[in-house]
């Protein structure tokens, strides 16, 4: 799954230790996240979402 967390991420100027901490996840699922290694679950998914304050669709995309 396509996603633009790193954008916003950037965007905001946080590393990826800053959104792991503030997720309560590990700088290494931020990675696998924005690499497109892993799928967030779901109730990670709206953290993320609700800490952006966006919908999950305008984070993550659908791949083709």
């Amino acid at each position: 799954m396509k996603n633009r967390l790193k954008v916003l991420r950037a965007e905001r100027d946080w590393s990826q230790g800053d959104l792991a901490e503030q997720l309560a996840v590990s700088r290494q699922s931020i990675n696998a996240i924005e690499t497109g290694k892993y799928d967030p679950s779901l109730p990670l998914a709206f953290r993320i979402a609700d800490l952006f304050g966006l919908p999950i669709e305008e984070i993550f995309l659908r791949g083709e």
